[in-house]
């Protein structure tokens, strides 16, 4: 009897230990080495981008010339230079220019008296290349304090820099993701969806469609076309973003629409209903860069066939596109390059014929622009612009252009970031490693560092800094640790752990209730005694 007894409680106590085992080693190990690791994200800072200031400076810099103010005026002047030089309009920008080095994002601008001969009568304000413009002083009294001077140029002063920098419409255009497009023209609407979006890098494709080989042997020195029209651009695009430019040739690759008969004209012509059905066809055609995530811009230049020449475009109206071009936003541009008129009908076929590339790459280059966000400007009556000639891009267009990608850029990393940060929030299941954590940290501190840099009006900077945080928010985003627990719900857990737990927790228990069953039963047979 106490033989059984001494088994009983050596029974007892193994079953306790197991279920102390398994409760205080067990549950906390694996617990332990199956839970989702999650690194640590500034959760805080995150939030805070949801209601982030944008406060953009520019430095603008206002330089009086000789005659222009009075003797007493200009000893009131706190810094002043006085530079005697002669030129004419072509030459004074770069003369100025080279005065006045003036930094990225900056506008300088060169006040002379309303009597000086540089600019035409009718010209109040000449905007140059570079980042300075020239601005006909109005009538000044001489008994203006420089204060009273200066504030009779605020007026102009603003429409010069709302002309070379930046102004409200392009600040909300880019911001477009993000804000409600409540008080943006069109214009500027039209401009934004027109252009591509911010990327690391692009590449750029021209194509040349030769449908009828059997007629047109086709010639273009394309490489030296990119050369002399495109690569200056391309260069002074570089702080934006890396450009790849490549070429073909497509033979019997034909418009997907077949353009009509104009006998008022004797040619055929591609009404504006009909251009939206001409991309796709030819898409199929021009193949794509597997090897890179960058956007694609397509330039197109089609040779129409014996067949169907002369062929050209006609807008709304009914009238002929002068440039015979087209483009599709955030796709690229189609040119129709009619060459009927270089040969005779006596021809020998194929006809060899050499295509004027500075003609096609002026309307691809006006293409590119557009394509790349180089918005129209209209500047205010009496402002003349200076052309940006062989480059392709002014300075000051080039600071626009900077402005806008920065706030885009800016307000794409914290979107990216806000919407990572909200999901990793709401699915506990997803894992968090530290390079996704060293990426969201990342972009969040070059985002803080972008948008003190245009406060300051560091223009440079603030590119480059929101350049970064876009590109660790999407290397963060789109990670591919990310998708591994995803799509895992509660119910294929508990199909996974159930057949695990349930034949070794089983026994436990019901040892356990015995133990505590047992108990009891002492418990109630000692009372009954001491009764």
């Amino acid at each position: 009897m106490a033989a059984l007894q001494l088994e009983k409680q050596r029974g007892r106590y193994a079953a306790l230990a197991i279920a102390a085992v398994v409760i205080v080693v067990g549950i906390p190990l694996w617990w332990k080495t199956t839970e989702t690791y999650r690194a640590w994200l500034p959760f805080s800072d995150i939030s805070e981008l949801d209601t982030l200031q944008l406060q953009l400076s520019v430095d603008i810099e206002v330089v009086f010339s000789r005659g222009t103010l009075t003797p007493e005026q200009q000893k009131k002047v706190p810094l002043s230079h006085v530079s005697e030089k002669e030129h004419h309009i072509d030459e004074a920008d770069l003369s100025l220019h080279m005065l006045s080095e003036s930094s990225c994002g900056s506008v300088v601008v060169y006040v002379i008296p309303e009597s000086s001969t540089l600019l035409p009568e009718d010209v109040k304000v000449y905007v140059g290349q570079r980042r300075t413009a020239l601005l006909r002083s109005p009538p000044f009294k001489s008994s203006w304090s420089l204060k009273e001077v200066l504030s009779s140029l605020d007026v102009k002063v603003e429409q010069v820099v709302s002309t070379m920098s930046f102004n409200h419409q392009d600040i909300v255009a880019a911001l477009s993701d993000r804000v409600r497009m409540t008080k943006v023209t069109k214009e500027s609407m039209a401009d934004s969806m027109r252009a591509i979006k911010s990327s690391p890098g692009y590449e750029i494709t021209f194509s040349l469609l030769n449908p009828d080989p059997k007629s047109h042997s086709l010639h273009w020195d394309i490489e030296g076309a990119v050369q002399s029209c495109i690569q200056p651009l391309l260069n002074k695009l570089a702080p934006i973003a890396n450009f790849s430019v490549d070429s073909q040739i497509l033979y019997y690759a034909v418009l997907g629409v077949n353009p009509r008969f104009d006998n008022s004209v004797s040619a055929y012509a591609l009404s504006a209903d009909s251009l939206s059905h001409v991309i796709n066809p030819v898409e199929a055609r021009l193949g794509s860069n597997a090897a890179s995530s960058n956007p694609v811009l397509n330039f197109l230049l089609y040779v129409p066939d014996a067949h169907h020449s002369p062929l050209f475009i006609r807008d709304h109206s009914k009238r002929e596109v002068p440039s015979n071009a087209f483009h599709s936003p955030r796709w690229g541009g189609i040119m129709v390059y009619n060459v009927n008129e270089m040969y005779g009908p006596e021809a020998e076929r194929p006809v060899d014929i050499n295509i004027n590339m500075a003609k096609v790459m002026g309307v691809f280059l006006a293409q590119l622009r557009l394509m790349l966000g180089v918005q129209h400007t209209h500047p205010p009556p009496g402002f003349v612009l200076q052309s940006p000639g062989s480059a392709g891009l002014a300075d000051w267009e080039l600071d626009r252009l900077l402005w806008s990608r920065s706030v885009e850029n800016i307000a794409t990393a914290s979107t990216t970031i806000t919407s990572l940060a909200q999901l990793l929030d709401q699915i506990g299941n997803i894992v968090i490693n530290d390079n996704i954590a060293q990426q969201v940290s990342s972009a969040v501190t070059s985002l803080q560092s972008a948008v003190v840099e245009l406060e300051a009006g560091n223009l440079a900077f603030a590119l480059q800094y929101s350049r970064e945080a876009i590109l660790a928010s999407e290397r963060a985003f789109f990670d591919p640790s990310l998708l591994h627990l995803l799509y895992f719900p509660d119910d294929q857990k508990f199909a996974i752990y159930i057949p695990l737990f349930l034949p070794m927790c089983v026994p436990i228990v019901l040892s356990l209730l015995k133990i505590m069953s047992e108990a009891k039963q002492k418990r109630a047979e000692k009372q009954a005694k001491s009764d």
